[in-house]
C-alpha cells in the first residue's frame, strides 16, 4: 500500500487595477483570468471586494448599480447584495452573488477566482 500525497496549489491572482484607480465608495467592471470572468470590483471604505458582475436575479451588470451603505443595489430591479459576503440583502434577489478573493500587492489590486476565507 502506498501513501498518497495531497498537494494544494496557491490560487492564481490577476492584477486588475491600481489602488488609485478606484476611490472609496466606487466600483468598476473588470474581467479576470484566462476566461475573462466578469467581476465587479468595489472599494468599500478602503477595503476591496469582488463579486461576480452578473445579478443573480436577472442578467444585469452589478457594476452599473449603486453602493448604498455596505450593500450593492442592482440597476435593474433594485435588489441588493451585501458587498462583503455577496448574500442577498434586498428583494427580488434571493440567490447570493459569487465572491472572490482580493488582495493588494504594492500598488496592484489583484483578484483570485476563489471564494475568500472568512
Amino acid at each position: 500500500m502506498s501513501a498518497s500525497t495531497t498537494t494544494t496549489t496557491a490560487p492564481a491572482f490577476y492584477t486588475v487595477a491600481k489602488v488609485g484607480d478606484i476611490g472609496p465608495g466606487e466600483m468598476t467592471y473588470v474581467e479576470v483570468g484566462p476566461n475573462y470572468e466578469p467581476v465587479c470590483l468595489i472599494n468599500l471604505d478602503g477595503d476591496y471586494y469582488a463579486l461576480n458582475d452578473c445579478c443573480t436575479h436577472e442578467d444585469a451588470s452589478l457594476a452599473d448599480g449603486e453602493i448604498q451603505g455596505d450593500e450593492l443595489e442592482c440597476p435593474l430591479h433594485g435588489g441588493a447584495f451585501e458587498i462583503k459576503t455577496g448574500m442577498p440583502a434586498g428583494f427580488p434577489v434571493v440567490v447570493a452573488a459569487k465572491t472572490y478573493t482580493v488582495r493588494v500587492v504594492d500598488n496592484d489590486i489583484q483578484i483570485a477566482l476563489v471564494k475568500p476565507a472568512r
